[in-house]
């Protein structure tokens, strides 16, 4: 299953924005995205810092001047499809040079800040290799590339976020009602199994005032749910206007306060980072959504000080009934990792135990993948795949089990549905729970952009199908 912020393996696209630059924009821009809502809102800002450029997003390779591959390189999966996609690029860029035509290609993201020069030595044709901290430079490395490859992967001293280019209220609305709000970056975690304190940096906290300003704009164009992303989200300790450091809830009570936004999220977080004011916020901001990605990795305490965890099962254990006091109908999803080196039977069942004492509403759950200049990628006592491979079944099986029957829970009650788009069939409209749940109720298309009660009436395996109250109608 794909993880919140730590799955690597589909390939997200959007909807292409339509030009802010009207008959300038000659060329055409393609950029595909892998892996986590991070990468999806920096494809986003990479397409805007381009648009005065000339340049106007297309979803068709065979039209696109140049083709972003947006990377992430937590998975070797990942990795592994970034080069199998350049490979089909390659042979569409000899097809356009037979032509005549011209096809600039881009590696960006994580596997582009680890592997940066070893991707122009596997692949001849890539034309621009830059890090996740300096695609606001694009403009002027597409400049550069035309004699010759360059590359960038310095983390630059300037913060990018000051150099963005806004994007226009068409893009933003092309983009949809829900988006993306990236509020801080990188890890000081260093958790053994993972890159992002390589690729992404240390751990870098956004300006509150930007932060708003950004958010303010993103309400006036349309958008009515917004999810604050950060590699540590709950890490959050941007300085406000006088200076002074404001915590990741300071900052959702003052998102609170923009009118016309209905709905705030976050992730992902720490658990050690989930502070009392933070718990308290989720009982007491009424714009937050009661669903929390807190992940854990492991149930097993052995398992947990090896992956570095910091923290133990108990510990998470006892968070839990924490956030549950503040906010009792609140949802958990989690993260684990089956088969880190050294995971023996009794570790997996200390993580079903862990899976079951806590009875989360989603799951995602991954064979652990070695990933190169990691400590866990130096260990000896790797477990065999097919024990991973069965390991990964068993708790699948778990785990579905009490998605299915967290989603069944919900017939007979009322939600409030923010409705985003049309439904499957006429006159339906389709929208999310505060669970994050797609749902599918009959209803006018005047009501997209619109919070309105459903009641739940029916439960299939990847939605939930409901009618609209009385009052909502």
């Amino acid at each position: 299953m794909k993880s919140d912020l730590e799955a690597a393996l589909v390939k997200t696209d959007w909807t292409p924005a339509p030009s802010d630059q009207g008959a300038k924009a000659t060329k055409k821009l393609l950029v595909k995205s892998f892996g986590c809502q991070m990468n999806v809102y920096d494809a986003a800002r990479m397409a805007d810092v381009l648009a005065p450029e000339g340049f106007s997003e297309t979803a068709a390779p065979e039209d696109a001047d140049l083709v972003i591959l947006n990377t992430c390189h937590i998975r070797e999966k990942a990795s592994e499809k970034v080069f199998s996609e350049l490979g089909r690029l390659r042979r569409l860029k000899e097809e356009r040079r037979a032509e005549g035509k011209d096809l600039r290609i881009a590696v960006a993201g994580c596997v582009a800040q680890a592997e940066g020069g070893e991707i122009l030595r596997k692949q001849r044709a890539v034309d621009i290799v830059v890090g996740p901290q300096s695609y606001h430079r694009l403009p002027e490395l597409v400049r550069l590339a035309a004699d010759g490859p360059v590359i960038d992967t310095d983390f630059p001293v300037e913060d990018k976020f000051n150099h963005l280019t806004p994007p226009s209220e068409d893009r933003i609305r092309t983009r949809g009602l829900t988006a993306f709000l990236t509020v801080q970056e990188g890890c000081d975690k260093f958790c053994s199994f993972c890159v992002v304190p390589y690729t992404r940096g240390a751990e870098a906290s956004r300006d509150v005032e930007r932060i708003v300003a950004e958010a303010e704009a993103l309400t006036r164009a349309g958008v009515r749910e917004i999810t604050l992303l950060g590699q540590n989200v709950n890490a959050f300790h941007g300085r406000g206007e006088s200076n002074e450091v404001w915590s990741l809830a300071r900052l959702i009570e003052r998102l609170s306060e923009i009118d016309g936004l209905a709905r705030l999220r976050y992730t992902t977080s720490h658990p050690n980072d989930m502070t009392d004011d933070l718990i308290r916020a989720h009982g007491e901001a009424a714009k937050l959504m009661p669903f929390l990605h807190l992940p854990v990795q492991s149930g097993s305490d052995r398992i947990l000080a090896a992956m570095n965890r910091k923290h133990r099962a108990e510990d998470y254990l006892r968070l839990v009934e924490k956030i549950r006091a503040a906010r009792p109908d609140i949802a958990l999803s989690s993260d684990f990792i089956v088969g880190f080196p050294g995971e023996t039977d009794e570790d997996f069942e200390a993580t079903l135990a862990l899976i079951r004492a806590v009875d989360f509403a989603s799951t995602f759950y991954f064979k652990y993948s070695p990933r190169p200049g990691t400590p866990g990628a130096e260990r000896e006592d790797h477990v065999a795949e097919e024990v991973k491979a069965e390991r990964l079944a068993r708790l699948g099986e778990k785990v579905e089990a009490q998605r299915q029957a967290f989603n069944r829970a919900l017939v007979g009650r009322t939600v409030d549905v923010l409705f985003e788009k049309p439904g499957r069939r006429p006159g339906q409209i389709a929208g999310k729970s505060p669970y994050l749940q797609a749902v599918q109720a009959d209803g006018p298309d005047s009501m997209i952009g619109d919070v309105a009660a459903v009641e739940i009436v029916e439960c299939g395996s990847n939605s939930l199908f409901g009618r609209l109250t009385e009052e909502a109608r």
